[in-house]
Order: C-alpha cells, then structure tokens, then sequence
C-alpha cells in the first residue's frame, strides 16, 4: 500500500510539472487584412494584440452550475486555429432534440447569403463575446444568441421597441444600467449591452437552473416562464422547456439557437460555408477625456464615420461626450493611429455642445437664437414637425460664446428632448374670480387645467382663491365664445351674440326682407325707417 501511495504521488507530480511547463505561444500581431472594410492601414504600426485567453490555454474547460459539457474535457495542446474552433470547444449546453431544430436547420441552411451577412456582421464584435463568456465560465452558446436576436445588427429595432444586437426592451434595458437619452443609447452599445446582457442570462440560469428555460425567459420574460412552470407542477406535469406551454416565438427560440449551434460544429454536414473569423480582436477601447466631433474621429482614425459608428452604435449625434462615454472603439491597428494624432491635435475638438431650453418653444425660435436654420436645428435634434420644445429640453447647439464648455456629466448620462404639440395663437385674458370658486372650480369654468392655471399665473399648488381677484387666461383668438366668457359675458349674452351671428347669415343667404326686419326688431327694438331701408338695400344688392 505503501509502494502504491509513492508511485500516485509521484505521478502526479510528475504531472503537475509538466502542465506547468507547456510551452506559451508567441503573442499574435494585427494585420493590415484584419482591419475594417475599406480600412486604410498599410502605413499604420502593427500594435501587439491582448493574449486571447484560448492562446494562453488551448481548451477552456467550462464548469457552469447545472451543466454538463457536450463532450469530454481532454486537454490539447493545439490552441484554435479561428474563432469557431475556440466556440466549439467551448460549447456546454445539453443538446436540444426537437422537430423544430430539424426545420430550423433546413431553413438556416437553405439561406447562405443571410449566414453569410449576419457572420459578417458579427465578426466584428464576436471575439469580445466570446472573451466575455469565457471570463465568466459561461457555456459558448451564449455567443450565438445575437445570431437568433438580431443577425448581429447592433442597429436592429423589433416591432416592439427592442433594440441592439441583444434586444433589449427600454425597460429592461434600464433595470441593467444601459443609459437612453437623447444623446446616445447605450441598448445599442456593444460593450454595454454585451454586459448587461450575460448578467441578465446568469441571473435567469440562477433562478431557474436550467439553460433552455433561462433562455426562453430571455425571449419570454421570466414571470411567463415561472407561471408556465407552476401551472405544470399543479397539473402535475414536467417542467422542462419542452413541457411547457408557451408561444410560438419562444417555442422555436431554442431550436434556433440549437440548430446555428449544429451548423457551427458541422458546417460541411449542411453544406455551408463559414467565413473565418480570425482568433483575435477586432477592435480597441480608447478614452477620451474630452467632448469629440466624430467626423474629426473618423479623420483621426484613418477610417470612415460609417465603419466608426458600425463600432459604436449608441451615437446618432455629431458628436461623443466624455463625460457621459469616456471610451470609444475603434478597429486594432486604428487606435494606436488615432491616439497618436489626438495628442497632437491643435484647436479645439469638439464644434457642438448642449443648451437646456428656458422655457417652452418652438424650434424656429430656438435656431434663431443660435444662428441655426430651422431644418438644421431639426435634423440634428430630430425634433418632429408640429412640435414645439418643452422648458428643460437638453438639445445640440454650437459651440459659441458663453456656450463653449464639454458637456457635464449630469447632462449627457441624462439629458431629454421634451415635445409638446403646436398650438394655435394664444391671447392672454383676464378673468375675475366668482366667491366661492377654488382653482379647480375656476379652471372648469374656464375649460383650462389647474396644471395651466398654476403656470400663466405663478401660484402654488396649494394656492386659495379669493372673490374678485383677476387671473390671466390664455384662449385661441378664434374661439370666440371663449374670449367672451373670458372677459365676463354671461351665458345668456353668449348665447345672444350667437343668434345674431347666426341672423346676420340667414340674411346674407337671402331670407325674406320681412323675416331679416322681424329679427332686426327683436335686437333692437322698433328700427329707425331709413335703417330698415338701409338694411333692405343691402340685401337686395347682394
């Protein structure tokens, strides 16, 4: 027994030894065919890439609770040759056996030219998924789930205002700190959303144990998935994904992701070609510490704004705000370029800066007052048509006189644009309170809201009225009842007024003399001869 325990611990000394001594492989290196399309790098230094994490240890082993990897954890001592390689060996999920994998095959299958686009798009952003997952000893899967989301398009928007490569509803979006305002939104960033979306996927697989329900809760929401569960235990029926009532959409999202995940491990079985995706990065963090048009990005960087905002899909504006984004992407060989022109910029870097808007107003008024036109002012806001800018609104301006400062924090992590419909030309009526009247009983006399009557008049919430006191009321000058009632008319002068109008049209319409002198006497009494005559006249020559 003795001899036996020697000749174990030695082995595995032997053992350890030996893993501790495997050779490393030399850090890979960028090249110039690894930049983005229509990239210009030939004359850009060649920057040493991080260490992937599968270079430094051929075969990521994955121990993720309440898995089971889909094949035995042997090591190899060959790291992978592109990106899948590196995915497959990864891959920690139960395999899915349904009808609807076998239809989703065919049908992903059948579609090389989508493959083709969404692998594209996705090679952009896949390494830094896969790093993600794997820093995380999470099971590679995870990583095809864009795929089923959005085909990788950062700039996907669903029916349902879901939107980035993950699909985050506003929301749920927000529970996960992803930032949307009127300057950028962070549902859209690829950084962000890729974290926001692995902590949303492990907390579901901590509450429900299980891959395939944490994902059809991705789709479906957990409380859907949790009710689906609960009413099968009181049937007393599996709780399994494939146990479960639910719609058609969640029904098939797991056949998705089971079927991209057969093509992956045996593209040549469907007949489909991967592009390969390089076992490298494709693109860089770099900070900024002050406010940067993107246009002087782009020409910084060497690249075009059209591949800058493929990287960063958050912007729609002319311009990044450090305070609000101190980092921005941009493709490996790039972002050395980049770095090294900015420190030696001269001038100023950013042209555009934020003016919180005084008080309501249009966007006519508000070009004015910086020397825009109307339509720029529009475009670069996006402002509707027919809206007019509500009081607080945080909108993009040039930088010029007193305004000529970054933007702080508190407003580009939380800046609005606030709308509020045209409406037609106001004038302003005062109007004497009746006893007894409070604020909301005058502002139904009124036909205004408190909320109104509170603003054009500055009072207070709790405010008390007294008899007699005057207060302004904004009416249309076309209502002309309202202007009535605004300056004091009772009803019955109203409605007086209104006959008359109504009169003098029967009249013009050609009504018989008598009827237009009957009406004439009801208004004002026994008429003058020579008016009634007047009056006829009038009639007749019309």
């Amino acid at each position: 027994m003795t001899f036996v325990r020697l000749t174990l611990s030695a082995l595995c000394a032997a053992l350890l030894s030996a893993c501790t001594t495997l050779p490393q492989p030399e850090t890979a290196t960028r090249t110039t065919a690894q930049a983005a399309p229509g990239t210009p790098t030939a004359t850009v230094a060649q920057r040493p890439a991080p260490s992937a994490r599968s270079s430094e240890t051929p075969l990521q082993t994955l121990a993720v609770a309440g898995t089971a990897p889909s094949s035995p954890a042997v090591a190899s001592l060959q790291a992978p040759k592109d990106l899948w390689e590196r995915m497959r060996r990864g891959f920690a999920m139960p395999d899915l056996e349904d009808h609807w994998v076998r239809d989703r095959e065919n049908w992903y299958a059948s579609r090389p030219d989508y493959i083709q686009r969404m692998t594209d798009r996705g090679s952009k952003y896949l390494f830094h998924v896969v790093e993600e997952l794997e820093r995380r000893n999470l099971p590679q899967e995870l990583a095809l789930l864009p795929f089923i989301e959005s085909a990788f398009n950062p700039q996907a928007v669903s029916h349902a205002k879901a939107a980035g490569m993950w699909q985050f509803m506003p929301a749920t979006g927000r529970d996960f700190d992803l930032k949307q305002n009127a300057f950028r939104d962070d549902r859209r960033d690829v950084l962000a959303s890729t974290r926001a979306a692995l902590d949303y996927l492990e907390r579901l697989h901590r509450m429900f144990g299980d891959w395939h329900l944490a994902l059809a809760a991705y789709n479906w929401g957990e409380g859907n998935v949790m009710r689906a569960i609960k009413r099968n235990q009181a049937a007393g029926l599996g709780t399994a994904y494939l146990d479960l009532r639910m719609p058609d959409e969640t029904r098939q999202y797991v056949p998705k992701l089971q079927a991209v995940k057969n093509i992956v491990l045996a593209p040549q079985r469907f007949q489909v070609g991967l592009p390969t995706i390089g076992n490298h990065p494709f693109f860089d963090s770099v900070g900024i510490d002050r406010d940067i048009d993107v246009a002087l990005v782009a020409e910084l960087a060497d690249v075009s704004e059209k591949d800058f905002r493929q990287l960063n899909p958050s912007h729609n504006k002319p311009v990044i705000m450090a305070a609000g984004t101190p980092t921005i992407l941009l493709p490996w060989d790039n972002a050395l370029l980049f770095e090294r022109r900015l420190r030696e910029h001269k001038g100023p870097t950013a042209s555009w800066t934020v003016w919180r808007v005084p008080s309501h107003m249009s966007a006519a008024a508000a070009a004015q007052r910086h020397g825009l036109s109307e339509s720029e002012l529009r475009d670069i806001n996006k402002i509707p048509p027919k809206m007019l800018l509500k009081a607080g609104s945080t909108v993009l301006v040039p930088r010029q006189g007193k305004l000529d400062a970054d933007v702080p924090e508190h407003i580009a992590d939380n800046g609005q644009i606030l709308f509020m419909p045209e409406r037609p030309p106001l004038r302003r009526v005062q109007v004497k309170v009746k006893a007894g009247e409070n604020l909301a009983k005058f502002a139904k006399r009124q036909r205004v809201t408190v909320a109104d009557l509170r603003e054009w008049n500055q009072l207070k919430a709790n405010a008390t009225l007294r008899s007699g006191q005057t207060l302004v009321v904004l009416r249309p000058h076309s209502d002309k009842e309202a202007v009535a009632q605004a300056k004091g008319k009772t009803k019955g002068k109203v409605q007086t007024a209104q006959a008359s109008q109504g009169t003098r049209k029967t009249a013009q319409k050609g009504t018989s003399r008598r009827k237009t002198e009957q009406v004439a006497q009801k208004r004002k009494g026994k008429a003058k001869p020579e008016r009634v005559a007047a009056q006829k006249s009038a009639v007749t020559v019309r």
